[in-house]
Formats: structure tokens, sequence, C-alpha cells
């Protein structure tokens, strides 16, 4: 004869597991931006590039997405964002240097004939979660201390558009593998170094847009641009 303890098991398994898979199920799976493979679901925006044979400084090199820092310029993601974990895996291929991962980013080259309209989080060596300003804006705690005096501060150029970061030394020796997670929420970024929360920003002008890494003098190789959906929660 069954046992009815066992039988009262055997559903409550059955209701855990169907409760468990609809759970997984909703759970937003991080997405590659970068395949490994080439250069697809980007597009490159070089000033440099549009009269003469300069090179395309975005290659494909052993399995990552290389910026070889020269000539100036941006790769940016063909797809616009919002609500999203933004994971990147980077590290300076030889000598220190710039560039930077830009979020929010829309009207191509706004500042400086250059730099698309958004809000840059910096990667340059020791300057790692800096704000920049790129005709959007954002606030954080602190501000004057970290962005200057306030008739000073502005979004174009010759404006204090640098937000300092909160920490020093949470980047890795050059040659090692950073990790830096950008987390934008509404209008709302935060961003960490190694596990160090580096900067918060909120009050954003932009809440969506698209990704761009730059390629701003020195030569960076990234191994992991990988993008998480932030689900929204419903009343």
């Amino acid at each position: 004869m069954l046992c009815p303890f066992s039988t009262s098991m055997k559903k409550f398994i059955l209701v855990f597991s169907l409760a468990f898979a609809t759970l997984c199920s909703c759970t937003p799976s991080a997405k590659n931006l970068f395949n490994g493979k080439d250069l697809s679901g980007w597009h490159i925006d070089v000033p440099a590039m549009d009269s003469t044979d300069a090179r395309n400084p975005f290659i494909v090199r052993d399995g990552m997405l290389v910026s070889l820092g020269t000539p100036a310029g941006h790769i940016i993601t063909d797809a616009s964002y919002e609500d999203f974990r933004l994971d990147l895996e980077y590290r300076f291929a030889g000598e220190p240097g710039n560039c930077g991962v830009l979020v929010f980013a829309s009207t191509p080259r706004s500042l400086y004939k250059m730099f698309p309209k958004s809000i840059e989080v910096q990667m340059m060596h020791e300057n790692a979660g800096d704000f920049w300003c790129i005709v959007e804006d954002i606030e954080v705690d602190d501000m004057v201390a970290r962005r200057g005096p306030k008739e000073e501060w502005g979004i174009t150029e010759g404006k204090k558009r640098r937000i300092v970061n909160l920490t020093d030394g949470s980047e890795k020796p050059v040659g090692e593998w950073n990790h830096m997670t950008i987390e934008c929420l509404k209008n709302e970024i935060k961003v960490w170094v190694n596990g160090d929360m580096v900067n918060h920003g909120y009050d954003a002008t932009a809440q969506s847009g698209q990704i761009a890494l730059q390629a701003e003098g020195s030569e960076v190789e990234f191994r992991k641009v990988a993008l998480t959906p932030i689900q929204k929660l419903t009343e």
C-alpha cells in the first residue's frame, strides 16, 4: 500500500519543482555583446576614417575585442539598452593609459566632434570609475568636492565635466585583468571595480541609449562584455 506521507512528499516536490522552473524561466540571463569572433552588433565611429585610409582601431584578436588606441574614436552597439547590468573584463595590454565605456550614448560626435552624447565611466589607469559628463549630466553626493566649483560645472567643451570616483587602489596592476560592473537602472548609475563600489550617480539626464567603448590612445583588451537586463518590478 502507498504510504500517504510518501504521496504528499511527491506532490510537494512536484509543486516546488514547477515553481522553481517558472522562477528560473523568468530570470534574465546575460547576453554577450561581443561574440569572441567578430564585431557583429557593433559599428565604428572614428572621424579619421571618414576621409583617409586610417586603420580601424577596433579588432578581434585571440578571441578578445581589442582597442588599439589610435586613431581616436568609438565602437558603438547597434542596439540601445535601458535597465541593465554591464560586466566587463579588461586590461591594458602594455603601457597604462586611457579608455572608457560610455552608457546612454545617443547623438554621435556631440563633443569635440568626437564623443557621442553620453555619460562616460572612465577606465583610465588609476582613475577607473570616474564619471565624465558628455552633453548629458548626472549628480552624486558631495558634488562640489568631487566636481569643483558649481559655477564651473557643465556638459560641453571647457566645462568641469569630470566627477571623481570614490576610491583609490581598486584597480589591478597593469597587465592583470580588471572586472568592472556598471549598473544602470532608470536614471541611476552604480559602478564597481574588482568588487569595490567606486561611483554612484543619480538624476541622470538620460536613462537609455547605446553602449560605446573608446579608442583613446592606449591599447586595451576586452575578454568579456556582457549585459544582463534588470527585471522591472511590476505592481
